[in-house]
């Protein structure tokens, strides 16, 4: 399994089986620009330490940043330290929008 997926990806995913979709773009990004992908649950990248143990290994999670960098990449890398089966959105929000992956989502 490849460490990203693209926005295409995603949305076929999100149709064929169940994700853990998180949001992990920093507090001042999410406040600037609060919308995101439809059916992510925001989590604080600051805090992955605490709020890793609530989620489940029983399904794959897909967790994205503003343009799928540094922020994903660390919480990335704190998830598959833990077992998690991680990936992250390749460009972020960003290629999530350019694509038109959130129309009629």
């Amino acid at each position: 399994m490849t460490d990203t997926l693209t926005p295409l990806e995603l949305k076929a995913l999100m149709g064929a089986t169940h994700v853990t979709l998180l949001d992990v773009r920093r507090k001042s990004d999410r406040e600037s620009g609060p919308s995101g992908i439809p059916g992510a649950v925001w989590k604080d990248p600051e805090q992955v330490d605490a709020w890793s143990s609530e989620l489940s290994k029983d399904k794959p999670v897909v967790i994205y940043c503003v343009r799928g960098g540094s922020v994903s990449a660390s919480v990335q890398a704190a998830l598959k330290s833990r077992d998690f089966e991680v990936r992250f959105v390749e460009g972020g929000l960003a290629a999530w929008d350019a694509q038109g992956s959130g129309k009629g989502a």
